[in-house]
């Protein structure tokens, strides 16, 4: 046994878009142990219910984490609805579906920018960077903001999409295709990505399982697991299935990512052929009185909320588990017996969000 010891990792490194904090106990260079340390952003978002009224909650519902706040809007707003019985209109169930895919395609784009910084590769993740640009412009003119997209409130949405930028969206995300095809060819053919990649993090079917593995990170260790399936929102009436490939290793688990992304641009441009006229929102009267759990996909994975209304304009509980903490075990699991130069690729392809999962 060579001599062992402890590096610290994070939470400021020069490869972490988030302050994740990790002890590596390294023989050589192998990693043997990982331990994880939260709690440097704790932010007391949850307390937040018992002083803003839950038709406000929304806004702070958004702000858990920026690159998935349309989602987590909508789960918020799919909560309340639930216990108030709120027949939310068509027309807004498909905007919130249009949303959240090109939520999901702006999350995913982005990611794969930071994970081609991981390994070096620069002007990959300066593509990345230009490519999110246009999602980000669409979010702008659509919903309203560009990272932080505003458009969910309790009873559908905040505005609507007129037939003509429906059209509109339709042709940009179409023109999109082609580029981030080109760009996913790189991350799936490249000599230099597939070397950091290939048999690197490699998490078994079974553990996985296991270790209770949600989003990406369980679909690329081929379990069909996508909360999109329960039909949520406008996702019954649109085709699709789980992808999903069977290596676990970085490289499944890009793939499934890249792939996701053309999956989305496919259910927006679906959304659009079948979203029917109708108005956006309906008036909410009273207050919640009840409690629910309810489940969406961030792009991420699983996300569970848990409310509780006691007949008041203020909340009496609110929790959330998001689906960073779902996957730091098998972060933790991966990690060991890996090479010390690895680590930062192993932590990015759970594409850790700190401030989500602190809240």
């Amino acid at each position: 046994m060579g001599n062992r010891t402890l590096v610290p990792f994070g939470p400021q490194h020069p490869v972490l878009p988030e302050p994740i904090h990790l002890d590596l106990v390294v023989e050589d260079d192998k990693v043997m142990e990982a331990i994880p340390s939260i709690g440097f952003i704790h932010r007391g978002l949850e307390k937040l219910v018992e002083k803003r009224e839950y038709l406000d909650m929304v806004y702070v519902a958004e702000r858990i984490c920026g690159i998935c706040s349309f989602i987590h809007g909508l789960n918020y707003c799919k909560g309340v609805e639930e216990i108030m019985n709120i027949q939310v209109p068509v027309r807004a169930q498909y905007l919130r579906t249009i949303w959240s895919e090109l939520s999901r395609v702006h999350s995913h784009v982005l990611w794969l920018g930071l994970l081609a910084d991981a390994f070096g590769f620069e002007n990959l993740f300066m593509d990345t960077m230009r490519i999110r640009e246009q999602v980000l412009d669409i979010a702008e003119d659509t919903a309203g903001g560009r990272v932080i997209f505003g458009g969910n409130k309790v009873g559908g949405a905040r505005r609507d999409i007129s037939k003509e930028r429906l059209a509109q969206m339709d042709r940009e995300v179409s023109g999109m295709l082609a580029e981030l095809k080109r760009m996913g060819d790189v991350f799936m053919k490249d000599y230099s990505v597939l070397s950091r990649l290939k048999e690197v993090g490699v998490l078994s079917k079974q553990d996985a399982y296991d270790l209770g593995c949600v989003g990406p990170m369980a679909r690329g260790s081929g379990i069909a697991q996508d909360l999109r399936q329960t039909k949520y929102a406008a996702y019954g009436d649109l085709d699709f299935q789980p992808i999903t490939h069977p290596d676990g290793d970085c490289f499944s688990r890009t793939y499934v990512r890249v792939h996701e992304i053309y999956q989305s641009i496919d259910l927006i441009r679906q959304a659009i052929a079948k979203i029917p006229d109708g108005p956006v929102d309906v008036k909410v009267v009273g207050a919640p009185n009840g409690e629910v759990f309810t489940r969406v996909e961030q792009p991420r994975g699983e996300v569970v909320y848990h409310i509780k209304g006691n007949g008041t304009r203020y909340l009496e509980r609110f929790r959330v588990r998001t689906p960073t903490f779902a996957n730091v075990p098998a972060l933790v699991k991966m990690l060991q017996g890996c090479d010390l130069a690895d680590v930062p690729v192993v932590v990015l392809i759970i594409d850790p969000c700190i401030s989500c999962t602190e809240r």
